[in-house]
Order: structure tokens, then sequence, then C-alpha cells
């Protein structure tokens, strides 16, 4: 592991039986404080895709913001929010995904991307992948070009990649 990983990877905190029983929680608000540790996630999720044509980041609702947009501002390239439910004002696409009890959903924009335009999806967690899957499915309903996604962290046991074979380039700085 490379000392940028281990120097993130050492500021994320673990809390046990959160938010119940059995399950380790793993919080990043205290690598995101850490100025040095935030320009190291974002330094190295951009690099992952530095030879890769990208125009815009996906950032998903609502911490692939908080990543998204400084990796859109260094990329040089715009940003834009797949929401939940009834917060964009303009007509929107949605995409329906399964929890672990019940569905959920997001939306993007219809205008959101050009046609063809080269999309890169961002988000902190990468769990069972049902967010990231529907996140693909809006991107390329707007008519757009799927590049890749970028997670700050997977959860490996939860086998979430298998549902992005066909998502591009899949990248996550820590894996747990």
């Amino acid at each position: 592991m490379t000392q940028t990983i281990m120097n993130v990877k050492d500021k994320i905190r673990s809390i046990n039986d959160f938010p119940k029983k059995g399950i380790i929680f793993r919080d990043i608000t205290t690598a995101l404080k850490d100025a040095q540790a935030l320009k190291e996630i974002v330094d190295y999720l951009c690099e992952q895709f530095k030879d890769i044509k990208t125009d815009y980041i996906a950032g998903i609702e609502s911490r692939g913001f908080i990543l998204g947009m400084p990796m859109a501002y260094k990329m040089g390239i715009g940003f834009v929010p797949v929401r939940k439910p009834n917060k964009l004002p303009a007509a929107t696409y949605s995409q329906e995904y399964s929890l672990e009890y019940g569905t959920d959903k997001i939306e993007v924009h219809q205008d959101a991307f050009e046609e063809g335009s080269n999309v890169l999806i961002v988000d902190d967690l990468l769990a069972t992948g049902g967010t990231a899957e529907a996140a693909c499915k809006l991107v390329k309903k707007a008519g757009a070009n799927l590049v890749g996604i970028a997670f700050l962290i997977e959860l490996e046991d939860l086998k979430g990649r298998e549902k992005l074979k066909d998502s591009g380039k899949v990248v996550s700085m820590l894996k747990y």
C-alpha cells in the first residue's frame, strides 16, 4: 500500500455497531477535516482518470458531492449532482434501485449532459453497488458515455463491484 493510501486510511475513523449492531461504520469526516488527507484523496482519485477524456463528474448525493466538486475543479470539468427524489427543479430522469428492505430512487436533470459527453461518477462508498448501478443507468439514459466510477472506500465483502462490470474503470482508494 502506498504511503498516500496509508496516510488516508489512518484518518478514517471506525465506529463499531453503527448504525446497528454488527456494522463497522467507516467515518470519512475525520479524513475530510484533515487538509492533507483531503488533498491526497482528491489528488489520488483524479490521478486514476487523468488519461481518460472526461467532460463531467456526476456526484451521488450526498458525500459524492463532497468528493466530486473538488475533483471537477481540479480536472477543469463540470459537476452534475445526482439527487434523491424531488430535489431537482427541472425535468429529470429517475432510476429506482433496491435496498436491504425496499427500494429508493435517484434522479438527474434531463439536460445534465450533452449527448455523447463522457461522465465519471463519484461517491464515497461502494457497498452493495445498488446506488452506483442506478447512477450508471441514469448517465446512459441522459445520452452520455460512462467512463468510470471513483470511490473513496470499497467494502469488498459486499461484492458491489460485481454490479459495475460494464461501467468503465472502477477505482476505490481504500478497501476494507
